[in-house]
């Protein structure tokens, strides 16, 4: 790790102000040329601490980057990963409040509901669907704590700057109909995403590593070192399988997953 624990302390204090402030800070990567992946996530866990610290209690986790083109853009080849937590999550047909964030987007996915505890290394796609107890469609709500891109340089973000920021979440909407891992061919389930009543984007549930339950086999495997499993009740977005669609104040956004029901927010 290039970075001393200080300066990860001091990242991670600097990205809780930018979202309790709505004020993007500058580009950690910008600040710290050699930051690491390692760096970053631990920045992540540092903030996620201090989110723990003043109340908040851990209730999954997010995949990220998930999809070649993704990981192609950033130059990095596996997805990223960052925690849900308890005030992060808002009711299908629900509102979300625009003034908790700064800039948001949304993306669609599956979230797995944990029925097992899943502990790696050496898990494996099976292990995930056996360990699953339901998987349901999802929204994930995106902000940027940081800079997209900078002022003076015109760099964009890096990989670092978005693990750091907790892999950019801010909420997930959880809607639809449960689905029995074994009920469906989960790499064909797909949604058609709308803003408004116009169609932006539509994808399937496969462009997501090939199969959603690689992608929590992934982070079960990754977080091993770390000492933690995916735990049982705990909710996993297993990655977007469409790019992202920009939200403001007013927007009404809705996932239509066919026979598997659709999910839906407004943005109040």
């Amino acid at each position: 790790m290039a970075l001393s624990n200080d300066d990860i302390l001091a990242c991670a204090n600097r990205l809780h102000q930018a979202e309790k402030t709505r004020t993007q800070i500058r580009q950690l990567s910008q600040d710290y040329p050699a930051i690491t992946i390692a760096d970053a996530y631990a920045i992540q866990k540092a903030w996620v601490d201090i989110k723990i610290a003043e109340g908040r209690v851990v209730k999954g986790h997010k995949i990220g980057l998930t999809s070649k083109a993704m990981q192609s853009a950033l130059n990095i080849d596996e997805p990223d990963s960052g925690v849900l937590l308890d005030d992060m999550f808002f009711a299908d047909g629900g509102l979300v409040p625009t003034d908790r964030f700064i800039a948001t987007r949304v993306e669609a996915e599956l979230a797995f509901i944990m029925n097992k505890r899943l502990s790696g290394p050496d898990c494996t796609m099976f292990d995930v669907l056996n360990a699953t107890d339901f998987v349901v469609p999802a929204l994930e709500i995106l902000d940027t704590r940081v800079e997209r891109v900078d002022p003076k340089t015109k760099a964009t973000r890096k990989i670092f700057d978005t693990i750091a920021d907790n892999a950019a979440n801010a909420g997930i909407v959880l809607g639809g109909r449960p689905i029995r891992p074994s009920e469906a061919d989960l790499r064909w389930i797909g949604a058609l995403c709308f803003r408004n009543g116009q169609l932006e984007e539509t994808g399937l549930a496969a462009g997501v590593l090939n199969h959603p339950a690689t992608s929590v086999a992934w982070l079960a495997n990754k977080i091993a070192p770390l000492g933690l499993s995916l735990e049982p009740g705990q909710v996993v977005l297993a990655g977007s399988f469409i790019r992202p669609i920009e939200t403001r104040k007013g927007d009404t956004i809705q996932a239509d997953y066919g026979a598997y029901g659709s999910v839906s927010c407004y943005f109040a």
